[in-house]
């Protein structure tokens, strides 16, 4: 018994390998986050390193995503983060969501939460490990760009407008 469902779980392994999915390998945005504010070389470096793989439309997959079921989960957290942020879509979106993202981001940051562990984990990707100095810069660059909304727009332009709830049928 035990020998069918090793055969079983082998060849369902093996069938995994060939079904495809949509890597995030698209071409970055026409408007990225460098052209509507600031990004400095050193934390341009910090953000290609650390957050780009996931949040951004050009991921750039290790060798070991191409393994099943590896690959999925990878790609699962890659279409997750850019759900979350994308640095491609960043300033298209208003006003208000791009000065949330930055608060956001530094709270991510802040905390550790991000880069995640996961994507750190066992040494996989040493350039994103943030040392306390490169949070900091990160976290200095975000308030900045936050400043810098606040001092060019309208207050209620940045605030993020409440969804009303859906009416009652």
């Amino acid at each position: 018994m035990l020998k069918k469902i090793g055969i079983v779980l082998l060849v369902v392994l093996v069938a995994i390998q060939f079904i495809p999915y949509e890597k995030n390998e698209g071409t970055p945005a026409a408007a990225p986050l460098s052209g509507s504010y600031n990004v400095p070389d050193n934390v341009d470096k910090l953000l290609v390193n650390a957050c780009n793989n996931c949040h951004t439309n050009k991921s750039e997959y290790p060798w070991y995503a191409s393994i099943e079921p590896v690959g999925y989960w990878l790609n699962q957290h890659i279409e997750d983060g850019k759900r979350h942020l994308n640095f491609d879509e960043f300033t298209n979106r208003p006003l208000a969501y791009q000065n949330h993202k930055f608060e956001e981001t530094i709270e991510m940051v802040e905390e550790k939460e991000m880069p995640l562990e996961s994507y750190t984990y066992l040494g996989l990707h040493p350039e994103a490990n943030l040392s306390d100095a490169d949070r900091q810069v990160i976290v200095d660059w975000a308030k900045d760009q936050m400043a810098y909304l606040k001092a060019t727009y309208p207050a209620d332009s940045l605030v993020m407008k409440r969804r009303s709830p859906p009416p009652a049928q």
